[in-house]
């Protein structure tokens, strides 16, 4: 009984595949969700035709995460890319950029990541440029986005990418910046990736003198400036400990 309703359930397939519709087929799929269906009794074939045509109708209302993991399962990178087009043309770039992604993994075309990324760092979206080119592990626009984002004072990012770069000459020109300019936490962070005890052992300094006495902690701790570390365990009470920078 069981092998007669797959052959009437192929049968009922193929009738519909002839003109591309399975309109019998695919609501049931849709209303269903991807996660849910079982289409297990289909060959390779029938089945990818059954979810791009779900795929198809999720796009049309507005589901793009069941439209996305329809055409993951089918490895149809051209309906990826459309619906990374639909976010990237409506300023949504993170989404964009993962979808994209997506899409690379199957098909190793770096055009889509590398337009959108280019575009993110034209309109100052400098994260989402960011995850377009670590995607693709760009050296060269990650330079470049490092740069720009040292002008426009995104240090935050500029400290990822030279990360990313293992740039440490670049993490302490940013760390001395924002030690310059009073961002203490910024500063740690980059001579944290840079590896620079020496710096950090000034920072925890300042941040002693500063009355900043858990921060000075935890930095003397990653300097590995064992003697200071020491001294303000022995020192200070627990109360003080809890000060920290913003």
């Amino acid at each position: 009984m069981v092998d007669d309703i797959k052959r009437n359930i192929r049968q009922l397939v193929e009738e519909n595949e002839g003109s591309g519709s399975f309109a019998k087929i695919v609501p049931s799929i849709v209303k269903k969700g991807i996660d849910s269906v079982n289409l297990n009794m289909f060959d390779d074939s029938t089945r990818g035709g059954l979810l791009n045509a779900a795929g198809d109708e999720f796009v049309k209302r507005g589901d793009f995460v069941q439209a996305v993991k329809s055409f993951v399962l089918t490895k149809n990178v051209l309906k990826l890319d459309e619906i990374g087009d639909i976010f990237s043309s409506r300023g949504q770039y993170n989404q964009a950029i993962e979808i994209y992604n997506l899409a690379y993994n199957f098909s190793h075309d770096s055009a889509k990541l590398v337009k959108c990324g280019e575009k993110c760092l034209l309109d100052a979206h400098l994260a989402d440029a960011l995850r377009a080119f670590s995607i693709l592990k760009d050296e060269a626009r990650l330079t470049k986005l490092g740069e720009v984002c040292l002008e426009k004072e995104k240090l935050d990012v500029a400290i990822e990418v030279f990360a990313i770069l293992k740039n440490n000459d670049k993490l302490i020109r940013v760390g001395d910046k924002c030690l310059n300019e009073n961002k203490l936490s910024y500063a740690a962070h980059a001579y944290e990736l840079a590896g620079d005890k020496e710096r950090l052992s000034k920072l925890g300094d300042i941040l002693l003198k500063s009355g900043l006495i858990g921060s000075a902690l935890r930095i003397y701790e990653l300097a590995n400036n064992q003697m200071m570390a020491q001294f303000i365990k022995e020192n200070f009470s627990e109360e003080q400990f809890s000060k920290f920078y913003a």
